[in-house]
């Protein structure tokens, strides 16, 4: 079974579609995820230059990853896992704004307690998130971003990477061969970039 953690942040479209194909190479993969927080609001603090829907989206995204880090400190990697998929849910199909009411809605469908919605309104773990960005992205390249995938080999190396950016989500075998080729390419000494222009927005379903 190799185990594999995946850095996000709930707001982002791409880390979701990642997330949900991770599940898929579950089904047809010795495969295990381990879920993670990281913030994308975190990362690009204090940049200038960027565009303007996204300092407001970045703005909007603050609230989602503490309570999602609040919850994966408190309980680990399974209630993450939960709340990631009811935070999804709500934000990426239903286009729910954050928000206490996601918040409230997405913890209780985890069993989880409300109290936690608390965490978006405060600064208190923010330092914990900047850590988490670091451990997410120090074997990777801190100007990357979510998704950040490590894949642990059995003699402890890790096979570190951000993406696959793709879209919309593969699924059964298409999953499988997709992260047979992501490990491949990835596991070259000295292989840094493969890319191409996006011609389609993120399909999230």
């Amino acid at each position: 079974m190799t185990t594999v953690d995946m850095w996000f942040d709930p707001k982002c479209p791409w880390a979701w579609i990642a997330s949900r194909w991770l599940l898929e190479v579950e089904r047809v993969r010795e495969v295990e995820v381990r879920f993670r927080v990281m913030s994308l609001a975190v990362l690009n603090e204090g940049r200038e230059g960027l565009e303007e829907w996204y300092v407001e989206w970045l703005a909007q995204a603050w609230g989602p990853a503490r309570v999602a880090l609040a919850v994966e400190r408190k309980y680990g990697a399974a209630a993450t896992r939960d709340l990631y998929t009811a935070l999804g849910t709500r934000i990426h199909h239903d286009r729910t704004p954050p928000g206490r009411d996601l918040y409230l809605a997405a913890l209780t469908e985890a069993g989880l307690p409300a109290e936690f919605a608390d965490a978006a309104e405060t600064a208190e773990l923010d330092g914990e998130l900047e850590a988490a960005n670091r451990a997410a992205l120090g074997p990777v390249g801190e100007d990357l971003g979510t998704p950040a995938i490590h894949v642990h080999g059995p003699d402890g190396t890790v096979n570190a990477f951000f993406g696959p950016v793709v879209s919309p989500i593969p699924r059964g075998e298409d999953a499988g061969r997709l992260w047979d080729g992501v490990l491949l390419v990835t596991g070259v000494d000295g292989f840094f970039e493969l890319k191409r222009s996006r011609t389609r927005p993120p399909i999230t379903r």
